[in-house]
């Protein structure tokens, strides 16, 4: 699995903070790590953005984004609106591939969920994904309403004939409520896919040093982690 393609079933679901997990658990194991975002938008040209926060919290990767625009808006919308050259599937998987040419593995970012366009021709994050023959980590949330949005991103994976790896819930809460615990089960189910991981409520917060050490821990053996969905669900259910 040189390069995976991480999305999200849309925004502020976790999906930055995921990506840096697990690229800490690969580096941890010993590999090498690049991180591509493939459209950034919402930040200027000085700004830190995502890449750079998953290197800020992993550690040593490579980062990359193959565009950037300034408001935080849909990457074709964004481009238009900036006056610039949107991203294109294509240029995105081109620059997946040449990292992978140095890299153990390469995690591809994309921006919103799957099926955000990138361009007027209606390009997305799964074309990409087409292009680069590549899994897909879906990043979900916790609570109520998660069960939908995950089981429409996973029926257009299968559509497309394209391979979803699993799904990692991005914020998992102290207290989960009723909704959360029974998500749990019913996440791996209507995914058709296994739960790869859990990340703590406010992980993203945590130093640089604690997020390394404790992120293998988020992240299944898959993923170069230690987490254990069996153990998870016994402690959601407790």
């Amino acid at each position: 699995m040189p390069i995976l393609v991480i999305t999200g079933t849309g925004t502020e679901v976790g999906k930055t903070v995921t990506t840096a997990a697990v690229a800490a658990a690969a580096l941890a194991a010993g590999r090498t790590v690049a991180v591509l975002k493939a459209a950034q938008t919402g930040v200027g040209p000085d700004e830190r953005g995502d890449a750079a926060e998953v290197a800020r919290l992993a550690g040593p990767v490579t980062v990359a984004e193959v565009a950037r625009y300034p408001e935080p808006l849909a990457p074709a919308t964004a481009a238009q609106r900036a006056g610039r050259d949107p991203v294109r599937p294509a240029d995105v998987a081109e620059a997946a591939q040449k990292l992978a040419t140095e890299h153990d593995l390469v995690l591809v970012e994309g921006a919103g969920g799957l099926l955000v366009r990138f361009d007027e021709a209606g390009g997305t994050l799964a074309d990409v994904a087409e292009l680069l023959r590549a899994p897909v980590l879906l990043v979900a949330s916790a609570g109520l309403g998660t069960l939908n949005t995950t089981e429409l991103t996973a029926r257009e994976l299968r559509g497309r004939r394209l391979e979803l790896l699993g799904v990692v819930i991005g914020s998992w809460p102290g207290t989960p409520d009723l909704a959360m615990r029974c998500n749990v089960t019913d996440l791996p189910e209507v995914s058709g896919a296994p739960l790869l991981g859990a990340l703590p409520e406010g992980a993203g917060a945590l130093a640089p040093a604690d997020f390394r050490a404790a992120a293998p821990g988020w992240v299944a053996p898959r993923l170069d982690g230690t987490w254990r969905a069996e153990a998870f669900r016994e402690a959601a259910d407790a």
